[in-house]
C-alpha cells in the first residue's frame, strides 16, 4: 500500500493552512443548498438499516468528543435510528482508525477524528493511507485552540512565558494531547516562530492536560477552548491568547496570538467525520446531506456556539480537498520543526 508521502505527490494544493476556512464560509449556503437538492441512490434510500456506531477518537469530555456528541443527537433525530458514541480514545485517534477499518463499509460506522488524521501518518509509521483508505463526509467544527497556564505561575501575557522560556532554556514544559495533535502542533508552531526551548509532555486526553495545567506541573497548554472555557470562567485557568486569525467571541478580551506579537503561529483544529473509501458513494451523499442538516438546527449551532466552535461546511469532495491541502502544509511544518516519533 502507498504511504501517505507517496500519495502526497499528487497534490499540488498549496495555500497557507487554514485559507480554505473563508473560502468555505463563503460556499456554505451552496454546499448546503446542493446537498438537499442532490438524489439519492437505491443503497441511500435503504440507508440505514440499522444502528449508526460513532467512533469517537478521542477522551469523553475532550472537545473533539463534544462536538461528536453534540451532532450525534440530532443526527439521531434525522436517521431515525439509534446513532450510539464510543470512543477508542488514544494512540493520537489511530485506536479510532483502527476500529473504523475493520467495520463494514455501509455506513453504519463512522469515525469523528480531527487535524491529526492530516499530521500523525507524517510522523509515524501507520498501516492505513490518510488519502486513500478513507473518503471524507464532512468537517463538523473549527475548534479554537487557546494558551492556558495556571494563575499561580504568575504569567500575565505571552510575552512572559516566552521571557521564562528563554531566561531558562529547555526547563519549561508544556502540554499536548499526544504527538500529532492539533495541541501539540500549535506548540510546535508557537516554539517555531518564537524560537523557544521547552519540553513536550504528552497526555491521553485535553482533561488530563487541563488538569495538570492547573496544578502548576504544566507550564502552558494550548487547549480546545471547547475543554477549557468552563475553568478559564471558573479562574481555574488563564488565558493568554488564542490560536486563531480572530479572536474568539466567547473570549473577546483574549488576544489572538497575533495580536501578541508572535507571528504565523495560527494553526487550525478541526473536528470531521470519515468513513471507509469503499462506503457506497450514494451513502457518503446521505451521511453528507444529514450531517449537515444537523450543523444547522437550532440546538446543535447554540451547542456549538456555547463551547466556542464554529461550524465548517463541506461537501465530501471539498473535505477530501482540504485534507491533501493540510497534508502538504503540515509536511512543511513537521520539517521546519524537525519533528520525529517520540
Amino acid at each position: 500500500m502507498p504511504t501517505a508521502k507517496t500519495s502526497l505527490k499528487s497534490t499540488a494544493l498549496q495555500r497557507p493552512l487554514g485559507a480554505h476556512a473563508s473560502t468555505t464560509r463563503r460556499a456554505a449556503l451552496a454546499v448546503l443548498s446542493a446537498a438537499c437538492l442532490a438524489p439519492l441512490g437505491a443503497q441511500a434510500q435503504a440507508y440505514p438499516s440499522r444502528p449508526i456506531k460513532l467512533i469517537s477518537g478521542a477522551t469523553a469530555g475532550s472537545a473533539s468528543d463534544i462536538v461528536a456528541r453534540s451532532v450525534a443527537e440530532r443526527l439521531q433525530t434525522e436517521l431515525g435510528v439509534s446513532v450510539v458514541v464510543e470512543n477508542k480514545a488514544g494512540a493520537a485517534g489511530t485506536l479510532g482508525i483502527q476500529a473504523l477499518l475493520g467495520a463494514p463499509a455501509d455506513g453504519h460506522t463512522v469515525l469523528v477524528y480531527t487535524s491529526a488524521h492530516t499530521v500523525l501518518p507524517l510522523i509515524n509509521k501507520v498501516t492505513y493511507d490518510p488519502l486513500k483508505d478513507f473518503s471524507a463526509i464532512t468537517p463538523l467544527a473549527i475548534v479554537p485552540n487557546v494558551m492556558v497556564v495556571s494563575p499561580a505561575k504568575g504569567y500575565k501575557s505571552v510575552q512572559d512565558v516566552i521571557n521564562a522560556a528563554k531566561d531558562k532554556p529547555g526547563q519549561l514544559n508544556y502540554a499536548s494531547v499526544g504527538l500529532g495533535s492539533a495541541t501539540y502542533m500549535s506548540a510546535e508552531k508557537f516554539k517555531l516562530a518564537t524560537g523557544i526551548d521547552a519540553v513536550h509532555v504528552p497526555y491521553k486526553g485535553s482533561p488530563e492536560a487541563i488538569t495538570e495545567t492547573m496544578t502548576g506541573r504544566v507550564d502552558y497548554f494550548f487547549a480546545p477552548l471547547v475543554s477549557a472555557l468552563p475553568m478559564i470562567k471558573a479562574g481555574k485557568l488563564q488565558a493568554l491568547a488564542v490560536g486563531t486569525p480572530k479572536r474568539s467571541a466567547q473570549l473577546p478580551d483574549v488576544p489572538t496570538l497575533a495580536e501578541s506579537g508572535v507571528a504565523k503561529a495560527d494553526y487550525l483544529f478541526w473536528t470531521g467525520m470519515l468513513v471507509p473509501a469503499k462506503t457506497p458513494r450514494d451513502v457518503v451523499q446521505r451521511l453528507n446531506q444529514l450531517s449537515l442538516k444537523a450543523l444547522q438546527s437550532n440546538e446543535v449551532k447554540e451547542r456549538l456556539a456555547s463551547l466556542g466552535a464554529e461550524p465548517l461546511p463541506m461537501s465530501p469532495e471539498q473535505f477530501d480537498a482540504m485534507i491533501r491541502e493540510e497534508m502538504v502544509a503540515n509536511a512543511a511544518i513537521i520539517k521546519a520543526a524537525g519533528i520525529k516519533s517520540e
